[in-house]
């Protein structure tokens, strides 16, 4: 990153998903406000971004959305912006549907679901030092497979030694998942998208065949928490070594 391309200050933080393999946990409340170490997983990615110096989060919400607002009343840090979704429209459509609160300059999308500690540089730190707005349409957080916690898949994406994407075919391996982090250009969601529900795949297929969709290892650790098995699992490893880590 040159020293005239800035941290994103606005972040789009998605938390509208229905949760529904995390059941029994998630039948009176929504995934991103189930804790982990006594803090919801929700409250972790903002923490994350105020510490990066974010000043704006737009949070979207559907399964029980209206315990997300209250959840979120009087946090400043980073300021809250809800955008309540009646029908659930997947990650593309959240943010397509935000576009007018977003702004034009690029922005983080953080999962609110997905737990990560931070390497000797925290990570939204640097993934802006390493955002090329000339070069690049989105830049995603990638985890090794081989290092990800809770991680069962068959990895997301391959990447070349100047960080470009390309995506695994159906019944490959790859050996990078996305993290659920990224930086990305708002202005991508809205060129020729579908209305209603999408997937940010197609925004990032799209940028992959023009050769802009780049990636940056993760340095530090990853739970995939989708199961209360997961869940349990993350606990149990975090309590051994990485309470002091995360539950500043």
């Amino acid at each position: 990153m040159t020293a005239s391309v800035p941290i994103p200050k606005t972040a789009m933080v998605l938390a509208a998903g229905q949760g529904l393999r995390m059941r029994p946990l998630t039948l009176d409340r929504p995934k991103p406000l189930i804790p982990i170490l006594g803090k919801p997983m929700l409250d972790h990615a903002l923490d994350r971004l105020a510490e990066a110096g974010v000043e704006r989060a737009v949070v979207n919400n559907h399964y029980l959305g209206r315990m997300i607002e209250d959840h979120l009343v009087g946090r400043t840090a980073p300021a809250i912006v809800p955008s309540p979704e009646a029908t659930l429209l997947e990650t593309g459509g959240g943010v397509k549907k935000a576009l007018p609160l977003l702004g034009s300059a690029p922005v983080y999308t953080v999962n609110a679901d997905i737990l990560w500690l931070d390497g000797p540089t925290p990570a939204l730190r640097r993934l802006a030092r390493h955002w090329d707005p000339e070069t690049m349409d989105a830049l995603l957080l990638l985890m090794a497979t081989t290092r990800s916690v809770g991680y069962e898949g068959r990895g997301d994406y391959h990447m070349d030694p100047l960080g470009r994407l390309t995506r695994r075919a159906e019944l490959e391996l790859a050996p990078f998942v996305f993290a659920g982090v990224q930086i990305v250009k708002p202005e991508l969601f809205g060129r020729s998208t579908p209305d209603g529900a999408f997937s940010t795949n197609l925004i990032w297929d799209r940028a992959q065949e023009a050769g802009r969709l780049f990636g940056l290892a993760h340095d530090g650790l990853w739970f995939h928490i989708g199961t209360p098995d997961g869940l349990k699992e993350a606990e149990e490893l975090l309590a051994i070594g990485g309470v002091r880590a995360i539950a500043h």
